[in-house]
């Protein structure tokens, strides 16, 4: 007895076994592939390279959540959860599904805990150029302007 899959059989499940393959492999690089991976930690370079649109949906919760999380880190006063709630209703107002808010809020939720997480250990985070960008950005999205620049 042969325990051979019949041809189009295997060629269907070689297609989703490398299909899963690829779909692990880009997960691993998000944060690089949205613009935050040029230094080691990824939440050190400049939020600069967030402002480009990249086009994946969950470019923009990564950019609030980030600037959330640099501006907590570097003493600004705001509301964190304010923000975070102001932000999910913006997306919320673009009629998603419970499905893509899910994402979005995980999407924001790991952004802003890994960059708090990252920024935290190194003292000398909160340099004057991060300031000065976290600023900018910090007070359009408090003003309820979450666009992409």
């Amino acid at each position: 007895m042969d325990a051979r899959l019949p041809k189009p059989i295997s060629f269907v499940a070689g297609l989703a076994a490398a299909a899963a393959i690829l779909l692990l492999l880009s997960a691993c690089g998000t944060v690089s592939s949205l613009g935050g991976g040029g230094d080691s930690d990824g939440a050190s370079t400049g939020l600069a390279s967030f402002t480009r649109s990249s086009g994946d949906a969950l470019d923009r919760p990564t950019r609030v959540a980030w600037t959330s999380a640099r501006a907590s880190r570097c003493g600004f006063v705001f509301d964190p959860a304010r923000l975070r709630a102001s932000y999910l209703a913006y997306e919320q107002s673009y009629g998603h599904s419970p499905k893509q808010m899910r994402k979005i809020q995980e999407a924001y939720d790991y952004a802003l805990e890994s960059v708090a997480t990252t920024a935290n250990k190194d003292p000398n985070y909160c340099t004057r150029q991060r300031v000065d960008e976290t600023r900018a950005d910090l007070n359009r999205y408090l003003a309820g302007d979450f666009r992409a620049p």
